[in-house]
C-alpha cells in the first residue's frame, strides 16, 4: 500500500488537480484533493507514523477507519473560552477552504480548562494526509495551503515511513498500594457526607494507575487489540513521537448533522461479579444524567429533547444504561456551541455542574491528558461528532497512564466505587498486554 500512496502521491494528475485547487487562492487558504483508494487495507494501522503528530478513530463494527498523519493546520486554546476560540478560528479557516470533495479536521480537549500538559488543552487540527476506509469506499485526502503547496508535495512521502516499537516488551510487575486505595475511599466518604448535607447530587471521582514495560508501548498495537476488544466503540488516538493519549469511548458526547442533534446520555456500570445494573444506585445515576443534558441542550434547541428508551450498552466486559437524545437546533448553533452547553456532562462531572467542579477542586481532582475530555472530527459544513474520552492510556516511551472514574450518588458503596474503577482499568489493561487480575489494586 505504501508504494501505491507513493505512486498516486506523485502522479502528474494528482500535481494537476491541486495546482487547480490552489490557483489565485490566498496563500492561508486551505486546499484539500480527495482520491479515491481501491483495495485499500481496513483500518491503516500498518501506517501510524513514528515521527509526525497522528489521529486515529475506529468504529469497527462499523467498518469504520481513519487515519490522519501530519498536520496541514493546527489551532490550538485553552481557559474558559477554548471553545468560543476555536469555533471562531475555525470558522475563518473554513471560508476560503477549496476543496473538491469531504474534508475532515480532528480535535480533543481536557476535562477542565485549564490542564495543558503534556497534550494541548484544545486542539484543532486539519491533516496533511487522511487515509479512510468507510462504507466499503477507501479514500486519501491530502490537504495543505496553497502558499505550502510546493513544499508539501516534497515531504508528504517522508510521512509514510511507519516506525513502531518493537512487540517484545513486558509489562513489568507494579506493586499494591493499599494506601492510595484506602485514601480514594476516604474521598468517596467525603463526597457522600457533603451530598448528604445537600451540596449537590452526584459527583465523579477518578483514580490513575502507572504502567511500565521493559520497552517502549506500541500504540499501534494498543488500538489493533481496543479494535478487537471493543467493536461497538469509538476507538480513538492521538500522538506524537513517544507520546500517544488513546482508548475506546462508549460514549458519545455530541453528534451534528445539519440541525440535528445527537447525545448519547450514559450512566451506571456493571461487570461480571458486581451487582445487577438495574439496581437502584446505577437507575438514579443514569436519570441525573439525562435530566442534566436534557437541561443543557434546551437553550440550543427548537423545542425540547426528546429522551429515547433505557437500554443496555455493552462496552467489553462492561454494561451500562444509556438513553439516547435526540433534538433540533436553533439555526445558528454551532458543534462547539453545543460542547460548551454539554461539557461536562453529569457522567463526568457530577450534578449540578457548577457545585460538582467546586468540589472536585477543592479535593484537588487531577485528570491527565484528555481523560473524561472529548475527542472528535468535524467537517468545513459544521458537521461532526465527539466522544467522551473514556477507557484511555497517556502513553509516554515505557510509561503508560490509565485513569478511570466512579460517579458517586446517595446509596454508593466505597469498596463498590474502588472495583467499579478497578474494572475499568480491565480494558486498558487487557490491550496493554496485562490481565486486570494480574495488576489489580496497583496505582
Amino acid at each position: 500500500m505504501i508504494a501505491t500512496l507513493h505512486r498516486l502521491l506523485a502522479a502528474p494528475e494528482t500535481h494537476r488537480q491541486l495546482a487547480e485547487l490552489a490557483a489565485g487562492a490566498p496563500a492561508s487558504a486551505m486546499l484539500s484533493l480527495r482520491l479515491p483508494l481501491p483495495g485499500a487495507p481496513a483500518d491503516w494501522l500498518a501506517l501510524l507514523p513514528g515521527e509526525q503528530p497522528w489521529w486515529y478513530r475506529a468504529r469497527p463494527q462499523r467498518g469504520e477507519y481513519r487515519l490522519a498523519i501530519g498536520h496541514a493546520l493546527q489551532l490550538v486554546s485553552a481557559g474558559p473560552n477554548r471553545f468560543a476560540a476555536l469555533d471562531n478560528a475555525f470558522n475563518g479557516v473554513c471560508r476560503d477552504w477549496r476543496r473538491n470533495g469531504p474534508a475532515l479536521a480532528f480535535a480533543g480537549f481536557a476535562f477542565d480548562t485549564r490542564n495543558d500538559q503534556p497534550l494541548p488543552n484544545a486542539l484543532l487540527a486539519i491533516p496533511g494526509l487522511l487515509l479512510e476506509s468507510r462504507d466499503g469506499q477507501c479514500a486519501l485526502t491530502l490537504s495543505t495551503t496553497a502558499g505550502r503547496l510546493a513544499q508539501s508535495l516534497d515531504e508528504w512521502p517522508g510521512w509514510l515511513h511507519a516506525k513502531h516499537p518493537a512487540d517484545t516488551g513486558e509489562m513489568l510487575p507494579c506493586r499494591a498500594e493499599p494506601l492510595a486505595d484506602r485514601a480514594w475511599m476516604a474521598r468517596v466518604i467525603a463526597a457522600l457526607r457533603d451530598m448528604g448535607r445537600g451540596q449537590f447530587d452526584k459527583v465523579v471521582l477518578s483514580r490513575s494507575r502507572r504502567i511500565e514495560s521493559t520497552q517502549a508501548f506500541s500504540a499501534r498495537r494498543i488500538l489493533a487489540r481496543l479494535n478487537a476488544q471493543q467493536p461497538a466503540s469509538v476507538v480513538y488516538g492521538h500522538g506524537h513521537g513517544q507520546l500517544a493519549f488513546l482508548g475506546a469511548s462508549p460514549e458519545r458526547l455530541v453528534g451534528k448533522q445539519g440541525r440535528r442533534i445527537r447525545v448519547d446520555a450514559l450512566a451506571g456500570t456493571a461487570w461480571p461479579g458486581s451487582l445487577a445494573l438495574a439496581e437502584g444506585k446505577n437507575r438514579h445515576e443514569q436519570s441525573l444524567v439525562v435530566r442534566a443534558i436534557c437541561e443543557a441542550l434546551a437553550p440550543c434547541c427548537a423545542a425540547a429533547p426528546e429522551v429515547g428508551d433505557l437500554e443496555e450498552h455493552a462496552a467489553g466486559q462492561l454494561r451500562h444504561w444509556r438513553s439516547r437524545i435526540r433534538a433540533q437546533a436553533l439555526g445558528e448553533t454551532t458543534l462547539f456551541d453545543l460542547l460548551r452547553v454539554l461539557h461536562p456532562t453529569p457522567a463526568v462531572g457530577g450534578f449540578p455542574a457548577a457545585a460538582a467542579q467546586t468540589w472536585l477542586d477543592a479535593h484537588h481532582e487531577k485528570r491527565n491528558g484528555w481523560y473524561s475530555g472529548g475527542f472528535g472530527m468535524l467537517t468545513p459544513e459544521g458537521d461532526g461528532e465527539f466522544s467522551v474520552a473514556l477507557r484511555s492510556a497517556l502513553l509516554d516511551g515505557c510509561t503508560a497512564e490509565l485513569q478511570a472514574g466512579a460517579g458517586i450518588v446517595a446509596g454508593s458503596d466505597p469498596e463498590q466505587e474502588l472495583a467499579e474503577t478497578e474494572a475499568k482499568f480491565g480494558t486498558l489493561l487487557a490491550a496493554l498486554g496485562g490481565t486486570p487480575a494480574r495488576h489489580s489494586r496497583c496505582a
